[in-house]
């Protein structure tokens, strides 16, 4: 098994999110433009770049970290990068606020 094939620490080793499942989670109103919560899709995409280029993303898009699934967490506004020490992306602040 490799490190991107392993089973987060606090997850059974046959627990897996389907990208359907994860697509239909971000196609959620929760997850509009409109709704204030998330980030533009430049940021989220150089947030998804930084998490895909980190070795401890597991499965392509789980954090091993705080086991969160990145593609959901990347896109909302208030959260950052939970690596310790050196997190590779902040919460994003809007330039208007």
């Amino acid at each position: 098994m490799t490190p991107t094939e392993r089973p987060c620490r606090n997850c059974r080793s046959d627990a897996h999110v389907p990208e359907e499942r994860i697509r239909a989670m971000l196609a959620s109103p929760m997850f509009a433009p409109e709704s204030g919560l998330v980030v533009p899709d430049d940021v989220y995409e150089t947030r998804l770049g930084l998490c895909r280029s980190c070795p401890k993303l597991i499965g392509g898009h789980t954090c091993a970290v705080c086991g969160c699934i990145v593609p959901i967490v990347a896109k909302l506004k208030d959260r950052a990068c939970p690596a310790p020490g050196a997190p590779r992306w902040t919460r994003y602040a809007d330039a208007g606020a």
